[in-house]
């Protein structure tokens, strides 16, 4: 039988699930890292279940947690050897459908960005707001709009240089 507890936790899951993909999409490379990441940043929330305080929204908490788990991950990552997956199966977007690459464009240039700047383009690309995104990311919110604007910068020029 389940504890009020443990059917909390499933419940936030639920509601959650999908901005924790986000954010493993964002910093994997393919599902195998998606889906370690995800079980990582569960195991992550559910250690600091019962610690959450409420002093922000749990859609804060959550992202907070999620960003700092993924952001370490990628850390780990950079200090282990390379190595070359097997198979990329993770594009999400049907490789006939022309009106996606665009889209498919966009992730390969964030995906050049450094974590900090990934985490900060997932926010504003999920639709939060600044004040959430500063309170997220641990920064004011004159910088959040600051660094949006340089990180669209660089986007821009990495985009010329690959048209040209």
């Amino acid at each position: 039988m389940k504890s009020a507890k443990e059917k909390q936790f499933e419940e936030l899951v639920k509601q959650y699930k999908r901005t924790i993909y986000s954010v493993c999409y964002m910093f994997s490379r393919d599902n195998e890292e998606i889906n370690d990441l995800f079980q990582e940043i569960l195991v992550r929330l559910w250690l600091g279940f019962g610690q959450f305080e409420q002093r922000s929204s749990v859609n804060t908490w959550v992202y907070r947690i999620a960003l700092n788990t993924a952001i370490n991950s990628d850390k780990r990552a950079k200090r282990r050897p390379q190595t070359v997956p097997l198979s990329t199966d993770i594009d999400p977007y049907d490789p006939q459908d022309s009106s996606l690459e665009q889209v498919r464009q966009l992730y390969v240039l964030i995906n050049q960005l450094d974590v900090m700047d990934r985490g900060l383009v997932l926010l504003w690309l999920e639709g939060i707001g600044y004040d959430e995104i500063a309170a997220i990311m641990g920064i004011s919110v004159a910088n959040v709009g600051i660094k949006l604007h340089r990180i669209k910068e660089k986007l821009l020029q990495k985009a010329k240089s690959i048209t040209q």
